[in-house]
């Protein structure tokens, strides 16, 4: 993966700023941040990332395990 510098962001900016990190993935795709000088962490716009793209499917498959986790004692009492 090539990175780029203007992709780069430290913990704390992110933190203080996460604004900035979003228009950065906005506009370039990604921010790689760092924590204690090491790349540590990624946030990609979904939208446009060809990497993480989902078919339709795919994407009901994640929104109704994000429900069943959340709601997973409400649909145990309704299973019973």
């Amino acid at each position: 993966m090539l990175i780029n510098t203007s992709q780069l962001l430290s913990i704390s900016e992110a933190n203080q700023n996460f604004s900035r990190a979003a228009r950065i993935a906005d506009k370039e795709g990604s921010v790689v941040i760092f924590k204690n000088n090491k790349p540590r962490y990624l946030l990609v716009n979904l939208v446009d990332n060809p990497l993480l793209e989902l078919t339709e499917d795919e994407k009901i498959d994640v929104a109704a395990r994000r429900i069943l986790e959340k709601h997973r004692k409400a649909f145990e009492e309704l299973a019973k």
